[in-house]
């Protein structure tokens, strides 16, 4: 029985997120049925986090366990014949047997997109949330600054899975321009329900004039979910990059760049 470790990327747009869903289809369960057609068995695999629907990937890494004689190297092509078109293997690798791709991740980065105009653009509509009016994205960035630390975020999170604690460590969020958009990015040890999309609207809600860069700090501490920005929509986000400080198997495939 070997543990095999899987780096993938997809488009969210047709699914329910990442965790088998009753309700309609789930990335999970396309990789399953993939790995059931090519080794005839059944296997369960195990992501590292449960991205919401219509939340896309550029790196995911998930590893299952299974009786396989397909080289490692040939394993993506192989994997990747079974899957629709939105969703891609790119690499694979033999990693120890107590590996988990959720427990051995470090830290992991998010990146949510922006198209700040009036008009509708239709190569965006799939990844990027449209904002209708002009924002300055140097308040942004002095906003974005505010979440860095080790604090409570429990303003920023939806009701979802209970949680132990909402303190978390986020150790960037940056705000840049990408040609005609702009991304959020937030690097964190872990994440609350909806933690990216409320950073993000509420970084909408500062660019736009409706909150300073210091409420910010003070919304923080409070801790009231109803004093920051609207967690938008899930389109704009991507989870973006991946570290695993402690998996050599996994050094080779450049997870976070």
């Amino acid at each position: 029985m070997k543990n095999i470790a899987l780096v993938l990327s997809y488009d969210g747009t047709n699914y329910n997120g990442w965790q088998v869903q009753k309700n309609g289809p789930s990335i999970q369960q396309s990789i399953e049925t993939a790995l059931f057609r090519l080794l005839g068995q059944q296997v369960r695999v195990s992501g590292v986090g449960r991205t919401d629907a219509g939340v896309h990937a550029r790196r995911y890494v998930a590893n299952f366990r299974a009786e396989c004689t397909i080289p490692v190297n040939r394993l993506p092509y192989a994997v990747n014949s079974f899957l629709p078109e939105d969703i891609a293997v790119s690499a694979a690798a033999a990693v120890p047997d107590g590996f988990d791709a959720r427990f051995d991740c470090t830290k992991k980065e998010y990146a949510y997109y922006i198209y700040p105009s009036a008009l509708r653009d239709p190569f965006h509509a799939r990844y990027a949330y449209r904002y209708n009016f002009p924002l300055d994205l140097k308040r942004m960035q002095e906003g974005a600054a505010r979440f860095v630390g080790r604090q409570d975020f429990a303003a920023v999170r939806s009701q979802g899975t209970p949680v132990k604690s909402t303190v978390r460590t986020v150790f960037w969020c940056e705000v840049e321009p990408a040609d005609e958009l702009i991304c959020i990015r937030v690097c964190g040890d872990g994440f609350l329900y909806n933690m990216v999309r409320a950073i993000a609207g509420t970084l909408i809600y500062v660019g736009g004039g409706k909150l300073t860069p210091d409420d910010i700090s003070s919304i923080l501490r409070a801790g009231k979910r109803g004093q920051a920005g609207p967690t938008l929509p899930a389109c704009g986000l991507f989870l973006n990059r991946l570290w695993y400080d402690h998996t050599p198997a996994l050094a080779s495939f450049r997870l976070d760049v």
